[in-house]
């Protein structure tokens, strides 16, 4: 039908992906009470199961083996002919690295319009809009999704996991579709990195560091802190690319996801792909000089400052408290 919102489910080993609730809370806030019935797309191989707790309408599934392991080549061989013969409003992807892999290459052959970015979808005066985070989130763009037809990369921040979660498991359509004649690419093995010195993704207290610290010898303040807290330090992506702590401290899409307590998040910026690792902690307090910071959009709490000056005053501040 014309009027629905798909979203390509996303999942990895039997586990459903967050942004897969993210944006089947996303199409149902643009859903107008039905008007445009959400439709979550599951290919895969004995994986019905994952959808019983997700918030959409209904699921058409594609069981197949070939399914079994996520490929470019297979899934836009099956998501080319589910739109051929749905035609919905709009397709919705993860903006992943499993999304990203498969989004511009059905809008080439399919020459449908792509809006990348996108942190929520909204109707206005009956038509469908986005709101699509641009140059790192420095801009926020806003514009009506294009018709007939649009695909949609999402990015987390606009909308909680749990928002996209329903008590009720959705009805399951079996689709059968013949499989792809040729695929260029296969999974020969998963190869999982080493176990660190500490799972980020367990701990309850998380004190991330990013670009602020300007320098390695100012991590032995957030280490002080840390410890003042009973925490543990972590970082975005550039502290891990320059060699300061391992990729096991890493958080975002390249790293951990993360569901603290407490992320206390020291001189980082906000990007997308760090945002998508921790938007469901608990409480998300940021600290950056910069008032523009994406950071602050997802922060319960947030303040204008030099985390240089600000880290040895907080830890003796909680050390006091704490009688220590």
């Amino acid at each position: 039908m014309a009027n629905e919102i798909f979203i390509l489910i996303e999942h990895f080993r039997g586990q459903l992906a967050d942004i897969t609730y993210i944006m089947a809370a996303a199409a149902r806030s643009a859903s107008a009470g039905g008007e445009h019935p959400v439709v979550g797309l599951l290919l895969g191989h004995g994986v019905k199961d994952i959808v019983s707790d997700l918030d959409v309408d209904r699921v058409l599934s594609v069981d197949d083996s070939a399914l079994a392991d996520f490929t470019s080549d297979t899934y836009v061989h099956y998501l080319e002919n589910l739109l051929s013969t749905y035609s919905p409003r709009a397709l919705f992807v993860g903006d992943t690295s499993v999304g990203s892999d498969i989004a511009g290459i059905l809008s080439k052959r399919k020459d449908i319009p792509l809006v990348s970015g996108c942190k929520e979808v909204f109707l206005r005066d009956g038509s469908l809009h986005f709101l699509s985070q641009i140059y790192g989130g420095k801009i926020m763009a806003e514009g009506e999704i294009p018709t007939p037809i649009a695909i949609l990369s999402m990015i987390p921040g606009g909308y909680k996991p749990d928002q996209g979660q329903g008590s009720k498991g959705p009805e399951i359509e079996e689709i059968s579709i013949p499989g792809p004649e040729k695929v260029r690419i296969k999974l020969k093995e998963y190869i999982d990195p080493e176990v660190g010195d500490v799972d980020i993704s367990a701990e309850s207290r998380l004190i991330a560091v990013g670009r602020g610290i300007q320098r390695e010898d100012n991590l032995e303040l957030a280490t002080e802190l840390a410890k003042a807290l009973g925490g543990v330090v972590c970082a975005s992506r550039p502290i891990v690319d320059q060699g300061w702590l391992s990729t096991s401290r890493m958080v975002g899409k390249s790293g951990k996801a993360v569901k603290a307590d407490l992320y206390l998040a020291l001189g980082i910026s906000g990007a997308p792909e760090h945002v998508e690792g921790v938007a469901d902690s608990g409480m998300i307090i940021a600290i950056n000089t910069d008032p523009a910071a994406p950071i602050f959009d997802i922060a319960k709490y947030g303040a204008e400052v030099d985390i240089l000056d600000l880290m040895p005053i907080l830890t003796e501040k909680v050390l006091a408290a704490r009688g220590s």
